[in-house]
């Protein structure tokens, strides 16, 4: 489930937090989270804040520009569209349904072409542009559309104009048929109420427009466009039942562990409510197209299915019997040398080892990385999320119409503080982000965390009956949470000493479930009343590889099993041989990983050779749990056109700063004809020596069962993939690392013990110091933008706990 308000302006949802949650309407860039007790609101100082934990010492050795809009700068552009008497712009604080108002402003990337001369040292940097979306409401046909607004910073030269060339539908503005979303509550009390004695009787409870109300009500995402019995076209909308909890479970978010097993479908075409019509009734698997049949058959006594009760069960406190010995401190890391890395908090920019990066942040997809470098040469000039889709199904409608596409809500609101010493350890590397929308900017303490670890196994051992050698592994992570809705997503970027970065998520949080009344096809009975609800996840990630340059193929080296005759055998030999291909075009570049993993991808420059003639370059393969996800279902009736980049585990294209992602944040406002569409990125052309570009999904076929209650756990939700260096170097890198040791024995007993050069950690650990303050944790830094003072310390700031 995805929450936000239906009743406030789109301005009031992002700087107020509300004890009583509504279903989420089309609203990009926000949410409404339900939230138990009385929220405390504080007011922060918002200037200067950093991580006390970051390194200041290292200097980037150049400015991140693909670094977030700062404030000022995202006050300005605001102030500047304002200015633009043609757009007609409402302040978004006070603007309505009926308003033209800014939903959000981003950085637009630079154009790679332009990025690749500065970085490279041929050029200046690019100058910066801001992508705003507008609402525009003052129509009878609403829309929304993409600007892109620059030079910045504002200046005579700044102008603003569609940004349509990022499209593959050619233009940026889609129809929005979900802008009256604040009359959906008022329409659906005004069809609910006249049926309170049946609901009362169904379902043992209550639909209200207060707090008083027992019973929540939403449901499908994306909405549908069917043809009515005229041949006209129309907006149709599904909701369920769902409860809200009570009891002690009430602090926590348990409602979509409670689905009642009644669900409502109405027409909500075009913007006067008072023709939007109710089209019927669902009940244990029969439709009621009136409510007068739905009145008559409960009259003439309705057979009821179990209905699901809240509790103790869907929290997520502590319960059961105690583990032995648990309530013994565990085992904890140190940092016992200090921070091995070094991080310019200001540019966001990193060194460890052979690796350095930029970071940078959207409202979008959240976290991503821009020109990585190993040992001084770029390998990856892009690496980030794309899209997630969660695409369900079920016997019921609400299940079986449900597809999220999670960029539509983003993942840099969502990505709130993490928990020092829980999500990260205590001596890690916190970094703030900040995205603006709706003319606030917020900033989330403490968003993004690094940390060098110890992952539990050796990077490399050997033993013999005269020594064992052996080194450690060491990694570096880059970790951020998402959570977007009922769901939150761990995003790693694991760093390592022998030149590989694998991409992890992983998922909890509480399953969208369905009542488990007609639903025994569609997952297992996990509870009283109540189903898993099957259900895919896919995430789909940009991995824009340059191996010593841009002109690179994809190479696919293959393990086959052959019959040969050799001139040493009197008969033919079962044995296998390595052969080699190369990727010709677009036309054959739609990839599964291979049955047995035996073929190896590899992004390599074939006019780059190490001195024994082979290729170097990075291959890429899975590493861990559902790598190599795609949909399930191939011809989704939910996302139509926008699941192209969901179809397969793999994708290669040849880059153009036309195609900067597969998805869009607005395509689920008309999945059929969505703003970019994956689908049209393959046209044939060459894939040999070209500028390649990687879509890669990661994800999971989610059947949850009981070991899912009240969370799934991130040990069996997760998926990665990883690029390693391939004949990329001579040897292996890792062997550079002085945390290894050689032991020389004999029968005699240990000889020698070299460490070269190691150092062993010494002294003692201040136990106390890595226990965090856990009562520092804070909520957001909200700042409103329009009309915005940048010498005001406060500019009607909250921090939302």
């Amino acid at each position: 489930m995805r929450f936000s308000s239906t009743s406030f302006a789109v301005a009031t949802l992002l700087s107020v937090s509300s004890t009583f949650a509504r279903p989420s309407p089309k609203v990009p860039g926000v949410r409404w989270p339900k939230q138990a007790g009385n929220s405390q609101h504080h007011r922060r100082e918002v200037l200067n804040i950093t991580s006390e934990t970051a390194s200041s010492s290292l200097t980037a050795p150049y400015e991140n520009i693909f670094i977030s809009l700062t404030n000022d700068e995202a006050a300005a552009v605001i102030s500047f569209l304002h200015n633009q008497t043609e757009l007609n712009l409402t302040a978004s604080a006070d603007a309505g349904e009926w308003d033209n108002a800014i939903s959000v402003i981003d950085l637009v990337a630079p154009n790679k072409t332009l990025a690749l001369d500065f970085l490279d040292g041929n050029g200046t940097a690019p100058e910066r542009y801001a992508k705003a979306m507008i609402m525009f409401g003052a129509f009878e046909e609403p829309y929304l559309q993409d600007f892109i607004v620059g030079p910045l910073p504002i200046s005579n030269r700044t102008t603003y104009s569609s940004l349509d060339y990022t499209t593959t539908s050619g233009s940026s503005q889609i129809r929005n048929y979900d802008a009256d979303y604040s009359k959906d509550e008022e329409f659906k009390f005004s069809i609910v109420n006249p049926i309170a004695d049946i609901i009362l009787d169904l379902l043992n409870a209550t639909y209200t427009l207060d707090e008083d109300s027992t019973l929540d009500l939403w449901g499908i995402d994306p909405l549908w466009r069917e043809t009515d019995d005229e041949g006209q076209e129309q907006i149709v909308a599904w909701a369920g039942f769902w409860r809200y909890p009570d009891g002690n479970a009430s602090i926590f978010d348990g409602e979509t562990l409670l689905p009642q097993g009644l669900y409502v479908k109405w027409s909500k075409t075009g913007r006067d409510s008072s023709k939007w019509k109710l089209l019927g009734w669902l009940y244990n698997d029969q439709f009621y197209s009136t409510t007068a049949d739905f009145r008559a058959a409960w009259e003439n006594g309705i057979e009821k299915i179990p209905i699901n009760y809240s509790g103790d069960w869907v929290g997520t406190d502590r319960v059961g019997d105690l583990f032995p010995e648990d309530d013994k401190s565990p085992p904890v890391t140190v940092q016992p040398d200090g921070q091995r890395f070094g991080v310019d908090v200001e540019n966001k920019y990193v060194e460890w080892m052979d690796f350095s990066f930029y970071i940078t942040f959207t409202r979008d997809t959240g976290m991503k990385l821009f020109d990585i470098k190993y040992k001084g040469d770029r390998i990856v000039y892009e690496l980030g999320l794309q899209e997630a889709i969660a695409h369900y199904a079920g016997n019921d409608p609400v299940q079986s119409g449900t597809s999220y596409l999670d960029t539509f809500y983003g993942f840099g609101p969502y990505a709130f503080e993490l928990i020092s010493g829980f999500d990260c350890p205590t001596y890690s590397t916190f970094l703030d982000t900040t995205f603006h929308s709706a003319e606030v900017s917020k900033t989330h303490r403490n968003g993004i965390c690094l940390f060098e670890s110890d992952p539990g196994y050796l990077m490399q051992r050997h033993s013999s009956m005269a020594y064992v050698s052996a080194t450690k592994n060491i990694v570096l992570t880059l970790r951020s949470v998402s959570t977007v809705g009922n769901y939150d997503y761990n995003t790693d970027y694991i760093f390592s000493l022998d030149g590989s970065i694998e991409t992890v998520v992983r998922a909890s949080g509480y399953i969208q479930s369905a009542n488990a009344a007609q639903n025994g096809d569609y997952g297992y009975k996990i509870h009283d009343a109540l189903s898993g609800s099957m259900h895919d996840h896919v995430l789909t990630w940009k991995v824009d590889i340059d191996v010593l340059g841009t002109n690179n193929s994809f190479a696919m080296h293959e393990i086959k099993a052959e019959e040969v005759k050799y001139s040493w055998s009197n008969t033919t030999r079962s044995t296998m041989k390595l052969h080699r291909s190369t990727l010709q075009s677009e036309d054959d570049s739609k990839l599964n990983w291979s049955a047995n993993a035996q073929v190896s991808y590899i992004v390599e420059n074939q006019d780059a050779k190490n001195k024994f003639n082979e290729s170097r370059g990075f291959k890429v393969h899975p590493s861990r749990g559902g790598a190599g996800m795609h949909l399930t279902i191939q011809e989704s009736d939910n996302l139509r056109e926008s699941q192209s980049f969901a179809t397969h585990q793999l994708y290669v294209t040849k880059q153009h700063d036309t195609e900067p992602s597969c998805a869009h944040a607005n395509n689920a406002y008309a999945p059929a004809d969505p703003i970019v569409k994956f689908s049209d990125f393959f046209d044939g052309e060459s894939l040999v020596q070209e500028d390649l570009v990687l879509w890669i999904n990661l994800g999971m076929h989610h059947t949850p069962h009981t070991g899912d209650l009240p969370n799934t756990v991130f040990t069996t939700a997760q998926s990665g993939f990883m690029i390693s260096p391939h004949n990329y170097l001579l040897s292996d890198p890792s062997r550079a690392s002085r945390q290894a040791v050689r032991i020389n024995y004999n029968s005699s007993g240990v000889q020698e013990v070299e460490r070269f050069g190691g150092m062993a950690a010494d002294g003692t650990v201040d136990l106390a110091a890595l226990n965090a303050n856990l009562w520092d944790y804070s909520g957001d830094v909200a700042v409103r933008k329009f009309p915005y003072d940048p010498l005001s310390p406060y500019n009607d700031t909250e921090s939302i706990v």
